[in-house]
């Protein structure tokens, strides 16, 4: 008997893992995907000289288990690097650092904070109540169910100063929206998985490659195993016989046919696939209620190099991250939930990178701007607003042959790249119980270290 055929819509890391793990486990994958490569909205572009960049820097941690276990199976887990350490500095050219000492987790980072000169006495006491409130219950500490990041901490006495230089530091680049909106327990598990139940759960990777060629590589993997992946090809619709899915109809009007169908494109865009009689039908019905937050990338060229650091968090400025991409001569800084950005012009968005990056990196101030690219990504995720996990459908449709995939689905975890793939496993862990063959693709977290243990599970 032939392998089930699966058609995947998205080449996203959500279409991209559940695309490779079903080629892995012998089924027949064809991935399309509209735009010239793949990555989705984590991805690359090829500007008029031939440079590679991409649209926005993207990170993993440590605690992202499912991502790492993907870049395994593409191969590419050589081609991302971790730090260690952690930098920060303010607009008056303070630095600090958080890094790892011989103590146990929770307290691995304690050394470092407890010097760390970017917050004050009563900043950091505050901080290490609401830390180990986090701890002692396993990170599901009591909280209301539509309460936000900003009022659980409210609720903990942080001081302004913690708050903003703190946790808004943190939270708005790791979750894409701004901790007024964040639902707690989203914020939470943040610092439970990343900086509190393990010791290497923080530490940070980059690609030391472009995106584009990070995750082309996945395509060949899909070709390897009797696949075929289509780039500018895209899904104009998804035709409907009875119960069941008979087809996917292309912008050239071309109908491809197969056993089973996984979307993996954004939810405003499966809306659009549709048929008019399936949009009014639940979970569909309902996902005009999960909102999109944006972000931006500045890429800043300089004639010398101005920076050090492999990259820099900026815990009071509009610009959030700065990467060293090019031996400090090339510059990429990371605004996410941009939205205060959305009424300027792109000059006008240099011109301010430009002056806030001069008070961290005195460099720049004795530099010439060579060129400068902006990059803005309206949609780049769903919000993770409080309440909004009611509106995120499971993989599983009332389709019998229709499957979900993305990072607003139902995964447990908010909008980042981990949650994508989670989501692309968990549609293929559906597909293979629909046909069983039951199976585990989905990795646990990274469990619990140190005194950590103690309260794990809490």
């Amino acid at each position: 008997m032939p392998a089930p055929h699966v058609i995947v819509i998205g080449g996203g890391l959500a279409g991209l893992s559940a695309s490779v793990s079903l080629s892995d486990a012998g089924y027949r994958v064809s991935l399309i995907e509209r735009a010239p490569r793949l990555g989705g909205r984590a991805t690359s572009y090829l500007l008029p000289d031939n440079t590679h960049i991409d649209n926005c820097q993207h990170v993993t941690l440590r605690c992202c288990t499912n991502l790492e276990d993907f870049y395994s199976r593409a191969g590419v887990a050589d081609k991302i690097r971790f730090n260690e350490s952690l930098f920060f500095a303010d607009s008056a050219g303070t630095r600090g650092r958080m890094q790892p000492s011989g103590l146990p987790a929770p307290f691995h980072l304690l050394k470092s904070f407890a010097v760390f000169p970017l917050l004050n006495w009563r900043d950091k006491s505050g901080i290490a109540r609401a830390m180990l409130r986090i701890t002692l219950a396993g990170g599901r500490p009591r909280i209301s169910k539509s309460a936000s990041m900003l009022e659980w901490l409210q609720s903990q006495r942080q001081t302004q100063r913690a708050i903003d230089r703190f946790w808004r530091t943190v939270l708005v680049s790791a979750l894409n929206e701004d901790i007024g909106q964040i639902d707690a327990q989203y914020g939470i598990d943040v610092f439970w998985k990343a900086f509190l139940s393990n010791s290497v759960g923080f530490m940070m990777g980059i690609p030391s490659v472009p995106l584009a060629e990070l995750y082309a590589a996945c395509g060949e993997r899909i070709c390897q195993t009797g696949g075929q992946v289509r780039t500018r090809c895209g899904a104009a619709g998804i035709v409907f016989s009875g119960s069941r899915i008979s087809g996917i109809r292309l912008e050239d009007g071309t109908l491809l046919s197969a056993d089973y169908y996984v979307s993996a494109v954004s939810f405003d865009r499966l809306i659009k696939l549709l048929p008019e009689q399936m949009r009014t039908k639940k979970p569909f019905s309902e996902l005009d209620r999960l909102r999109v937050s944006p972000i931006t990338g500045i890429h800043l060229w300089f004639d010398r190099k101005v920076m050090t650091e492999p990259f820099l968090a900026s815990v009071d400025q509009t610009i959030q991250w700065i990467f060293n991409k090019s031996d400090g001569e090339y510059l990429q800084i990371v605004i996410s939930a941009s939205r205060g950005l959305s009424h300027l012009s792109q000059k006008e968005i240099v011109d301010l990178s430009i002056r806030e990056v001069s008070a961290l990196l005195p460099g720049v101030r004795e530099a010439t701007l060579v060129r400068s690219v902006v990059v803005r990504e309206n949609s780049a995720t769903f919000s993770p607003e409080p309440g909004c996990d009611e509106w995120r459908p499971p993989q599983r449709t009332p389709i019998e042959n229709f499957v979900l995939a993305g990072d607003w689905t139902r995964t447990g975890w908010p909008a980042t790249m981990a949650g994508a793939v989670r989501s692309g496993y968990r549609a293929a862990e559906t597909i293979l119980q629909l046909e069983g063959r039951p199976a585990a693709l989905v990795k646990p977290d990274l469990p619990a270290t140190g005194l950590a243990r103690l309260f794990a599970g809490a």
